[in-house]
């Protein structure tokens, strides 16, 4: 019975993926959700994480539920399984009332096999109200380190998961992450209420992955030379958005095809940037950590971080973006000593004193003009630097702050919603049949419109530009010139996408002075943030323990062989290379010398194949330990 199942999956994966067979533990998950067990599934970045539960979906009777915090993942895995013909959709902030209550219909209607949801989309009252009609199979949370507060990348809505578990008794559960250390693994599973469960744990050895660090006072030219030895394309990360513009500038006027990349740029130019680099035409792309999650190009040939993240976790991840087609590649990090200071700064900088915390809420406050008592359930248009200006607030401790609250359960604050484009007829249908009959030309899409939009007459729906353009086999752009056509003259109203950073309000705002803060949680928070900022500094320093042997085991993973190909290894092998040498000619001169004299002369001369400064370390060293004896006449003889 097993065997014909895992023979089904492989069936699916050859179906739908294009794969004849599974790698690493991917069939021993598929294998654990199919059996209806609770499943954690820790595999590195890279390792085909969504394999694990789309496959055993498709095996299964009902909806899977993925609950993922991630937008962009979310819009790109849903684009990929409907172009596998796979029934998929996303409820993501920017969809209506009505419309998500739409989705939700269809998807109790038996519409979709995968139903891809925010953890804060699980607490609203029109996901309650349907809960209980859609036909559940399996729940899979991914990035399920969030659900930890001791984790490096906490989101309280994560906590509301473990409520399903009542509402959905019997309903297997499979959690997957890339980067949870042991101490986090076991809270998933607390915090998540596994009950009878496997845990599968990927090896975190990336045999093909070279990782190396440098101190160096010009990072820029030591970027350089790396590009220059090492071909192919890179991602090279730094932790400010001007910076990747400069170090992008820099790379230019080296004749090297390089862009910079990061969340304040719109959503049409990130595209446009990531497509061009994804297709080899920009060899280097310069980017914040906004880059990289969800593309799939195995060629990477370096990962260079400019400067040094604040924790492995992240650095991990990111680092690991490099090579997955298993050719050998390189990940580098550098730093100087200004880089160790802000590390050891971080801590304190990141969890402030309450005072300040409470007074960044109330300019929060007043820059939104939200009074006392209002607020919940809206979202707000927040741009992080004028609000930075307006209010004399420092940007790094505005951003801070910002998580901090996110933490503490009063808002969510995203540098990217993603907010699609919308439409809504303005005019009466007769209006609309008189004006079709003087514009031709735009009789095509407004049948479009009416026929894939329900509704659009009395709400504003959410539309996309790329599915019209599909339907009409013309370009977007052609589609967007219409859109606004038809807006300037009055037919529909149209407002186009937008990608900007918004801040959701979780809890109504609450007065300044008497802001909830739990604050032995959050000391707890600052001291595990601290310890990880220490793993990191350790890291660093480093220069004797194989790297990829260090990262393995600080996740747990202690059966990771040593590298050899990593900086600390190669250079541990290149002393006991030396040291392996030395003790030869060592040996050789006690040879040369036993029951004699020799002059030093001639036995340079006997040993001349020998590299000369060897020689002389080996004499030295010799004498050094009494085992020889050279005489002003510069002959030797044994002791």
């Amino acid at each position: 019975m097993l065997y014909s199942t895992l023979n089904n999956s492989i069936n699916i994966l050859q179906q739908y993926w294009g794969h004849a067979s599974f790698r690493g533990e991917q069939e021993a998950i598929i294998a654990s959700v199919l059996s209806k067990k609770d499943t954690l599934a820790l595999l590195p970045t890279g390792g085909g994480k969504s394999i694990c539960f789309q496959v055993p979906a498709m095996q299964m009777e009902g909806l899977c539920l993925v609950i993922t915090p991630l937008i962009a993942l979310m819009k790109d895995q849903v684009e990929h399984l409907q172009q596998k013909n796979i029934p998929a959709i996303a409820l993501h902030s920017g969809l209506s009332y009505v419309e998500v209550k739409q989705v939700l219909s269809e998807a109790v209607n038996g519409a979709y096999k995968f139903l891809y949801v925010s953890p804060e989309r699980l607490e609203s009252f029109v996901f309650r109200e349907h809960l209980s009609s859609l036909n559940i199979c399996l729940l899979a949370v991914d990035e399920a380190h969030c659900i930890s507060q001791w984790g490096y990348d906490f989101r309280p809505s994560y906590l509301k998961i473990a409520q399903l578990r009542e509402e959905l008794p019997g309903i297997p559960i499979i959690a997957l992450t890339a980067s949870a250390t042991p101490f986090v693994q076991a809270d998933i599973l607390t915090q998540l209420r596994f009950r009878q469960y496997n845990t599968f744990k990927q090896s975190f050895a990336r045999p093909n992955l070279s990782y190396s660090v440098f101190k160096e006072d010009s990072k820029i030219n030591k970027l350089l030379q790396i590009l220059k030895n090492v071909t192919g394309c890179s991602i090279v990360y730094c932790k400010s958005r001007k910076q990747t513009q400069v170090v992008s500038d820099l790379l230019v006027l080296q004749n090297i095809k390089a862009d910079y990349y990061h969340a304040g740029l719109t959503q049409q130019e990130r595209n446009r940037k990531q497509t061009a680099w994804i297709q080899n035409q920009i060899r280097v792309m310069v980017c914040t950590n906004a880059f990289g999650m969800g593309i799939d190009k195995p060629d990477v040939r370096s990962v260079i971080h400019f400067d040094v993240p604040d924790c492995l976790e992240n650095y991990y991840q990111e680092a690991g973006r490099a090579g997955r087609d298993g050719i050998k590649s390189y990940a580098v990090l550098l730093y100087h000593t200004e880089d160790i200071d802000q590390l050891k700064a971080l801590p304190n900088q990141r969890f402030p004193e309450i005072q300040q915390i409470r007074q960044v809420y109330q300019h929060v406050a007043d820059y939104l003009q939200i009074p006392v008592g209002i607020g919940e359930g809206n979202y707000y248009d927040f741009d992080i630097n004028d609000f930075s200006n307006k209010f004399s607030v420092d940007t790094f401790l505005a951003t801070s702050v910002l998580k901090i609250l996110e933490q503490e359960g009063h808002i969510s604050f995203n540098e990217s919603v993603f907010l699609p484009s919308k439409v809504q007829f303005t005019v009466s249908k007769e209006a609309l049949e008189s004006f079709e009959q003087s514009h031709l030309p735009l009789e095509p899409i407004i049948t479009c419109l009416l026929r894939t939009y329900g509704g659009i007459f009395d709400i504003s729906v959410s539309i996309f530009e790329k599915q019209i353009a599909k339907l009409l086999r013309i370009s977007v752009q052609q589609i967007q010139l219409q859109l606004l056509q038809l807006h300037s003259l009055g037919i529909i109203e149209y407002k186009p996408q937008k990608d900007t950073p918004q801040i959701y309000f979780r809890l109504n705002r609450a007065p300044a002075l008497s802001l909830h803060i739990n604050i032995n949680q959050y000391f707890e928070r600052k001291k595990k943030f601290t310890e990880r900022v220490d793993v990191m500094l350790t890291y660093l320093f480093n220069t004797t323990q194989c790297r990829s042997k260090y990262i393995a085991n600080y996740f747990g993973d202690d059966t990771t062989n040593e590298c050899r190909i990593c900086d600390a290894c190669i250079a541990r092998n290149k002393q006991a290379g030396t040291a392996s040498e030395l003790a030869g000619i060592c040996q050789q001169v006690l040879m040369m010398v036993d029951n004699k004299q020799i002059h030093i002369n001639d036995l340079l001369q006997q040993l001349s194949s020998t590299n000369k400064e060897k020689v002389w370390e080996a004499l030295k060293w010799l004498q050094a330990e009494n085992k020889i004896q050279i005489h002003s006449t510069h002959m030797i003889e044994k002791q």
